[in-house]
């Protein structure tokens, strides 16, 4: 203890990993240290060994010093739960034992604690003949239970024994608890518990027949031999077997009559009214009421009434696969109704073939037995060939019939028929399945008046104002984890196959990139072609001349990709299908508003306003803010749509492109380096949108996000014979890719633009192109090629005259021979730029040509010298308002005086420099300074904030530059940091 705890601290493992302080949920953080703390609390009380964690997080992959990154995680998770700890201290909650931690908790803050105190509190009161008070404690244990143990984390590490054993222990208590009850008569107390168990082990035949029996118990002797049937039905479908012996037992029982119903008083099963309340339909007499739907007489000597109870629920697939994360987010959403009175609604959207109606089945009937009124469908057709979509008034009248009312007296006006359903449905408990939906506005009438009733809807739509209006939770449907799209084709081809030619499903797998239906129809081939190997299934995916689509082409439309993607791209305004088309266009991964509009040659407004209507439907997706992407599919089938446009569209839409990507990125490096050499521009094509940026943060912001279409757009105008725009994009990314480490990407792009400039005999862009090829050869360690580069820059800038250009061949000729420590030839080669840049009164570059001598003097071991002129740098840049050198010059500063010793002097330099990269975005220095920083406190003596910086930077350094990041980990690693320092 250490009078740090603030408020009381609450652990939930029985479901979703959480942690509450007080009544505030603590945001456990990312991935690894959820299950870190997941685990702890699964062993409560014990301690966890290091080699499990090691375990449990990796997965046989760990890092080089795993026992270190535990500490980490472990230090990470004790200030969340007391963040007022002072650093040193170990906290409540997360104990070191010598081989691992532990989870110090007492019952009360620990609901698998809680849930084991109660179930033992039970079975001695079953033990003592007190079977009532016994079920009681059972069903406060149980309902502690929010889901699957650890549900919400990655499926293999959910997969770990000790989450399965909380789930087996959970199973084991149900059936304890099934048992008192039916010992004491109060078997429908523990339906809809059993209810939610037995669909969740659809083969264990002892909790099946707990179910029957206590269905029976309850009255609904029908529903109970229904329910014995259909687990006969899933017992053979799945294993082959029939029921066993205890199932035999339980449906002989319920035939003979030998399990009593409770009486309707003081029960407590699903479905049940209030003692006093009236049957669910009782009293509703609306016009045009069919007798149908009015409570009847049973021939029960007892008077139980009965109503008609439609079940329309589609069947379920028996291999479905995955969806855990989904289908936990559904039973919570629908959680939160309990008791509110309001109609739930969940709605589960995505693009066309990725499940939606499938989950949405498969979930529905895991909840139908909360619904005991019964289950109604309808399919709106709002995305089907041929078909328009159901008018809600002919949607009214397919649910009303199904409701027991008859045509006559169904009402002609729409208001009149949404009045008498929303009667029918009032006080009812229904859940109404609404597939394949349009958009909200046909859903809307279809929606129950009252509470109590679950509303399910899927549509390629993204129903927002569903959920602002009507307060639908929705819930969006992505493509499968590589995990579980094995798992759907395990499921469909058997393990074994898979196992067999691990590469072949691998290649499977990424061909189909995550989406259901294709995984689904490539099964489906495989499976009618049992002796075929996987290998030959890839073979003819890949073969084929004409794209996946082709390959999986069907007679029945509902099995052809192609065709259901049609579905949704027939429904687009003639612009948006437009636009999709010409997006094949671009290289990807993803797209800008503005590239969209220049594309397209219309105002950002209007794509704008085409982005929305293509993200709505789900041919688009927003992933990140303002960028645009889709699946590999929609854009196999968009490039087979544009074949159609004629060539002469297509060029244009090109040219635009490349002349939005040259105008934005001539703004960007401007920005970057504003003192630096620009390209000269060229005209760009009428209709063209260039990207604005309100400072160098933003730009720079914009180049990283691009950095990859660049390099593409380079590429393919280079095919294209575009070479002004090749070597203008290569001049523009220059000094992007020398500042973010990119040297590797800048030899390829720099290396096409000079090609280009020799091509069209651009003498200026040539001198240019072959500096920048310099440096980014040295930066690669490739002197001899960089020195070529360098004089040849030299000699075309003196042939043509250009003396800035010839002072910044100079400078960079100097850096590198700073690199191959000729340090009095680079202070010459410093000294004529400096003499160049003084002639042309180019102060801000004489700043630059200073600040080089200066690191040359560093270099040399004259520190106290270059600090003089990084001080000068630094005095002088501040009149011109340029962040980045300004950083650069407290950064160098920073150095001369760590040279000298001075760590603290030198610390408060880094941290100027850090602010001004860091306002600037600029990561790869930020990382670079970091590095330092940890170099300085490892100097001061403080250990622990020296690996807290130098882990930073590798976060940082990791995006850029692996070998780098290798140094830096190796300097960490190379020391040991005492673990109650940093760690408590």
């Amino acid at each position: 203890m250490t009078g740090h705890e603030g408020p009381a601290v609450r652990f939930a493992i029985m479901g979703p990993a959480r942690v509450w302080r007080g009544e505030d949920e603590v945001d456990l953080g990312p991935v690894q240290q959820r299950a870190l703390l997941a685990l702890l609390m699964a062993r409560a009380g014990d301690v966890v060994s290091t080699d499990e964690m090691t375990t449990l997080l990796w997965r046989g992959d760990p890092p080089a010093d795993p026992v270190n990154a535990i500490y980490r995680h472990v230090g990470v998770l004790r200030r969340l739960l007391q963040p007022q700890l002072p650093v040193r201290s170990v906290g409540r909650w997360l104990l070191r034992e010598s081989s691992g931690y532990r989870l110090a908790a007492d019952v009360a803050a620990v609901d698998l604690l809680r849930f084991r105190d109660q179930v033992r509190r039970a079975k001695q009161l079953a033990r003592a003949g007190d079977a009532e008070q016994a079920v009681t404690i059972f069903r406060e244990a149980l309902d502690l239970r929010s889901g699957a143990a650890a549900s919400g984390l990655p499926t293999d590490i959910r997969a770990h024994s000790a989450f399965a054993a909380i789930d087996s222990e959970y199973l084991a208590a149900v059936k304890h608890a099934a048992d008192a009850a039916l010992a004491c008569a109060v078997g429908p107390a523990m339906v809809p518990v059993l209810h939610r168990v037995a669909a969740e082990h659809p083969l264990d035949e002892a909790v099946q027949a707990r179910l029957v029996l206590c269905l029976a118990a309850s009255g609904q002797r029908a529903e109970a031999l229904d329910k014995w049937h259909e687990v006969r039905r899933v017992l053979a479908a799945e294993l082959g077997v029939p029921p066993g012996a205890e199932l035999r037992a339980a449906q002989q029982k319920v035939l003979v009559g030998t399990v009593v119903p409770a009486e309707r008083e003081g029960a407590a099963y699903a479905g049940a009214p209030p003692q006093g309340e009236a049957p669910p339909t009782e009293g509703v007499r609306a016009p045009g009421f069919s007798a149908a739907l009015a409570p009847r007489p049973s021939d029960s000597s007892a008077g139980v009434r009965v109503v008609t109870r439609p079940a329309q629920l589609p069947p379920d697939l028996a291999p479905f696969a995955g969806r855990q994360r989904e289908l936990d987010l559904a039973t919570g959403f629908l959680s939160l109704y309990d008791g509110s009175g309001a109609t739930a609604i969940v709605a589960i959207q995505g693009m066309a073939g990725v499940g939606k109606s499938t989950t949405a089945v498969h979930w529905a009937r895991q909840v139908a037995h909360r619904f005991p009124d019964g289950q109604l469908y309808v399919n709106l057709r709002g995305f089907e060939p041929g078909a328009q979509a159901v008018d809600p008034g002919d949607a009214i009248r397919v649910l009303l019939e199904a409701l027991g009312v008859t045509a006559d007296q169904i009402p002609a006006a729409l208001n009149a028929r949404v009045s008498l359903y929303r009667t029918l449905l009032a006080g009812r408990r229904i859940l109404v399945f609404l597939d394949n939906a349009r958009d909200a506005v046909q859903v809307r009438p279809l929606l129950p008046g009252g509470g109590g009733c679950l509303v399910l809807v899927t549509s390629r739509d993204r129903l927002l104002g569903l959920a602002a209006v009507d307060g639908a939770r929705i819930i969006q449907l992505g493509l499968l984890s590589d995990t579980e799209a094995r798992e759907l084709l395990t499921r469909r081809l058997g393990e074994a196959r898979l196992a067999a030619e691990p590469a072949a499903a691998a290649d499977i797998i990424a061909t189909c990139a995550g989406l259901p239906l294709a995984l689904a129809l490539v099964a489906s081939r495989a499976a009618a072609r049992p002796r075929f190997p996987l290998s030959a299934v890839v073979a003819e995916l890949r073969g084929s001349r004409h794209g996946l689509l082709d390959t999986l082409r069907d007679r029945d439309p509902m099995g052809d990709l192609e065709a259901v993607l049609s579905w949704s791209y027939d429904a687009l305004s003639r612009q948006a299908a437009r636009v999709l088309r010409l997006t094949v266009l671009h290289p990807g991964p993803d797209i800008t508003r503005s590239a969209v509009a220049s594309l397209a040659g219309v105002g950002v407004r209007e794509a704008d306003r085409l982005l929305h209507e293509l993200v709505r439907t789900n041919m688009l997706v927003e992933h990140r803010p303002g960028r645009f992407t889709c699946h590999d599919l929609l854009r196999e089938y968009a490039a087979k749509r544009i074949a159609h446009d004629s060539a002469a569209e297509r060029s244009a839409a090109g040219l635009r492109l490349l002349d939005h990507y040259v105008g934005t990125a001539r703004t960007a490096a401007h920005l970057l380096s504003p003192w630096w050499v620009e390209a000269e521009p060229m005209e760009a094509s009428a209709g063209v949108v260039c990207e604005e940026f309100a400072d160098a943060g933003q730009a720079l912001v914009w180049f990283s996000a691009e950095r990859v279409v660049l390099r593409e757009l380079v590429a393919h105008a280079a095919r294209k014979g575009a070479h002004g725009h090749v070597w203008r994009l290569a001049w523009a990314m220059e000094r992007f890719l020398d500042r973010q480490g990119h040297a590797n990407d800048a030899v390829k792009i720099l290396g096409a633009g000079l090609s280009a400039a020799l091509r069209e005999g651009n003498r200026s862009a040539q001198a240019h192109l072959h500096r920048a090829l310099a440096r980014a050869n040295t930066r690669l360690g490739r002197h001899g090629t960089a020195r070529r580069h360098i004089r040849t820059s030299l000699t075309v800038f003196a042939e043509i005259g250009d003396s800035l250009g010839l002072a910044h061949a100079h400078r960079c000729h100097g850096w590198i021979m700073d690199q191959l420590g000729r340090y009095e030839a680079s202070l010459g080669e410093a000294r004529q730029a400096l003499v160049l840049y003084r002639s042309l009164g180019n102060r801000v570059a004489e700043i630059s040509a200073l600040h080089a001598l200066g690191w040359t003097h560093l270099l040399r071991g004259e520190p106290r010298l270059a600090e003089g002129y990084f001080a000068r740098s630094i005095t002088s840049i501040k009149a011109y308002r340029d962040p980045y050198a300004e950083a650069s010059a407290w950064y160098s500063l920073g150095c001369s005086r760590q040279e000298m010793g001075q760590y603290d002097a030198a610390l408060e330099c880094y941290r100027t420099a850090l602010a001004g990269y860091r306002d600037g975005a600029d990561h790869y220095n930020e990382a670079t300074v970091l590095d330092r920083m940890g170099d300085a406190l490892r100097a001061l003596g403080d250990l622990a904030a020296a690996h807290r910086m130098w882990g930073d930077a590798i976060d940082v350094m990791a995006q850029f530059d692996g070998a780098a990041t290798d140094a830096v980990r190796a300097k960490r690693d190379a020391d040991s940091v005492p673990e109650a320092g940093l760690f408590g």
